[in-house]
């Protein structure tokens, strides 16, 4: 009975207001590494006509010099990753197809830092935005009841900070999702555009003579 006493002691000191806190923390937060991802995927982008039209060249010629040159011309991810794959040119095209496969789970891993913060927040926020509701009715009540005489205005502020904290909480899961969405397919064009280019590369690599 005494811990619950404390905890609820504690609970109706901070009331509501600490959650709303936390909630524009984390929506700052969110937006911060939308910003950040953005300007990454955007600084990372290899020029995709260019990229195809040496690798026809590849696919035809079966120069890997060449290659090796016009890929290092090329600036971005795709660009980088087709370059160190084709390095291993020497070593067969099993070698090659493995490491690309392997620069490609590093490439996502490293785009996908941090979008995994905005899909919790996402889910999240809501319950978030709950859990101060429910801090603050009770503080309300226990306005209420230490100023019976007052009557509806004694708890009219706690009510209204509480269903604001469930109101930011959906203002901030909101965004964070429609984020997180907006990244992944991002992310997942990527992948599929480098994936494809190293199945071009590949079948250049494969059909030198």
């Amino acid at each position: 009975m005494e811990l619950s006493s404390r905890l609820l002691a504690i609970a109706l000191r901070g009331g509501a207001e600490w959650v709303l806190y936390l909630l524009i923390a984390l929506s700052v937060l969110s937006v911060m590494i939308l910003v950040e991802r953005v300007i990454v995927l955007r600084a990372s982008r290899s020029d995709l006509e260019r990229l195809q039209g040496l690798l026809s060249r590849f696919v035809a010629r079966g120069d890997v010099p060449e290659a090796l040159e016009a890929l290092a011309a090329v600036r971005g991810v795709e660009a980088s990753v087709l370059r160190q794959g084709l390095e291993r040119a020497a070593a067969g095209a099993a070698s090659v197809e493995e490491v690309i496969a392997g620069l490609i789970g590093l490439e996502r891993g490293r785009l996908e830092r941090g979008v995994a913060f905005l899909g919790t927040v996402g889910s999240n926020a809501p319950f978030i935005g709950l859990f101060g509701t429910v801090l603050g009715v009770m503080k309300a009540f226990d306005d209420l009841a230490r100023n019976t005489g007052g009557g509806a205005e004694v708890v009219m502020a706690s009510i209204s900070e509480a269903l604001l904290a469930t109101a930011v909480g959906l203002m901030v899961a909101i965004p964070a999702v429609m984020a997180y969405n907006y990244l992944q397919r991002r992310i997942k064009r990527r992948m599929s555009r480098l994936t494809a280019l190293s199945h071009l590369m590949m079948a250049g690599l494969r059909g030198r003579h």
